[in-house]
């Protein structure tokens, strides 16, 4: 599957946009039309979940928004929604780097670190003023639900899917609460104790961008969701639980770039090792497959590991195809090269690429060759026995892909929390990143259209992450012990069998 990017180097000159400053509204209104443009030409994606008269009606609101000059973070703020609207985890809008610099170094942000337990947000953070595990029901009068509501645009996901919104939550609520309602040097907060319903209101200050980072580095729930926030040391171990259980996890498929990269080739060693030993233990019968820190990296990892428990031949997709064989709106592109001719060039080998895995068009669509999605055949060690897939709102891109194969073409059961990433396709593969001309707005978008090869199943639904056969959720109690609820589960289920 391609691979190539076109990364950031700004193509424009940039001019410093202070935090206050309203730019014009016909330099707004140009940014959100070229914006559209570029959505509704390059993005193969713009229409997988939502009508064109949906997408229509979005931008026919956020047009009737820019009636008046605007600042950067509140044009910012339209663009975000528009994103997040059209369901994408692989959609990513940032502000540029100066500004948002200069801009997060001057901020106030809310001091503790949160995470939502059993749907409710709580504190996850020893501290003197509001103890670990309250329940927080209103911030300076904002109620919780309506705040997370408004939140929600700051992290994009698959779909339908809003589980996954927890792990941006959980990661950077201090952060999107700033962006949403400004810098504040006091926070009225109202709620209540551990395992109490009276409501208790408190004044808390505000915090620097610094001592947010060095909190969220502390916070309590760091020894279970650590690999959720950052790269593994051990991105992927296999371990025996008893004489006939054993678990394999992998927390990540950015192992190496390719299939000729040494990193993936360690990988793959270590697969051949794993499922080695299982074939010659035929006492094991179960094995636990852990991808809930597992959010995505490059291909062939996630299908390699999958050629190890399916019984028959499969793919990657049922098709793929891409909306354009030469770049729309090449004037915005961001590039790595400076000079122009190298630019050019890196334009070319992009396209080039492109036609040669998507050479057929049909009613607008490039289709995928079929050589670059061949058919394959389980590793001649391919695990019989019953296994068990634990999931979480975490898992995307390569990730998702992996796990809705297991899901819909193995004897898995599937344990834990809809996934960000959806069950039956997304858009990913091939980011593309362009700038707007007067806000300096980054965008990147996906451009292929995947459509995965999983079997339709009544429990699994369009535009909404994979569903767990068994729906296990970290309890309040657990949390506060930091106890793995779904592997607990799993064994005790593993047990009664």
């Amino acid at each position: 599957m391609l691979k190539f990017k076109i990364v950031i180097f700004l193509l424009f000159p940039f001019v410093a946009i202070a935090q206050n400053e309203k730019l014009p509204i016909e330099n707004l209104k140009q940014d959100l039309s070229i914006f559209k443009e570029i959505r509704e030409k390059a993005n193969s994606g713009v229409y997988k979940y939502r009508t064109k008269q949906q997408i229509d009606s979005i931008y026919s609101w956020a047009f009737s928004q820019l009636n008046k000059p605007k600042t950067l973070l509140d044009f910012y703020k339209i663009i975000l929604k528009i994103t997040d609207f059209e369901g994408s985890l692989h959609n990513d809008t940032t502000l540029p780097d100066e500004f948002q610099n200069k801009y997060s170094s001057g901020s106030i942000f809310f001091p503790y670190p949160v995470k939502l337990i059993e749907d409710k947000l709580v504190i996850n953070f020893k501290n003197s003023e509001i103890p670990l595990g309250s329940q927080i029901y209103s911030i300076n009068g904002s109620k919780t639900n309506f705040i997370l509501k408004a939140l929600g645009k700051y992290y994009t996901t698959d779909g339908y899917n809003i589980t996954g919104k927890s792990i941006g939550f959980g990661s950077s609520f201090a952060k999107y609460f700033e962006m949403e309602y400004g810098s504040q040097k006091k926070f009225l907060v109202t709620y209540s104790l551990p395992n109490k319903t009276q409501k208790i209101t408190k004044t808390v200050s505000g915090i620097s961008n610094e001592i947010r980072k060095a909190n969220f580095k502390n916070r309590y729930s760091l020894p279970i969701d650590s690999l959720q926030y950052q790269q593994a040391k051990d991105r992927f171990s296999f371990k025996t639980l008893s004489d006939k259980t054993v678990m394999l996890s992998v927390h990540t498929f950015a192992i190496g770039r390719n299939a000729k990269d040494a990193e993936h080739l360690i990988y793959k060693k270590f697969l051949d090792n794993c499922f080695q030993y299982l074939s010659e233990h035929s006492e094991v019968k179960n094995l636990i497959v852990d991808v809930r820190n597992n959010g995505g990296g490059t291909d062939p990892n996630d299908i390699l590991t999958f050629s190890y428990l399916t019984q028959k031949p499969y793919r990657e997709n049922a098709e793929a195809y891409v909306s354009f064989q030469e770049i729309p709106f090449p004037n915005y592109l961001v590039y790595d090269e400076t000079e122009l001719q190298k630019q050019q060039e890196e334009r070319k080998d992009f396209e080039d690429e492109v036609k040669e895995e998507f050479p057929k068009l049909e009613n607008g669509k490039y289709y995928q060759d079929k050589k670059f999605n061949p058919f394959l055949v389980p590793d001649k060690n391919s695990f019989k026995g019953q296994i068990y897939l634990l999931i979480s709102p975490r898992i995307a891109s390569a990730g998702s892909l992996f796990a809705s194969l297991v899901a819909g073409n193995t004897n898995a059961i599937i344990i834990g929390e809809e996934t960000m990433g959806g069950y039956y396709g997304h858009n990913g593969h091939t980011p593309i990143e362009y700038e707007l001309p007067n806000t300096k707005i980054i965008i990147q978008f996906s451009i292929v259209n995947l459509e995965q090869d999983v079997p339709k199943k009544p429990n699994q639904i369009f535009g909404r992450g994979i569903i767990p056969d068994h729906e296990v959720k970290q309890t309040f109690e657990d949390f506060l012990q930091n106890k793995d609820t779904q592997l607990e589960y799993t064994l005790k289920l593993i047990e009664q069998k």
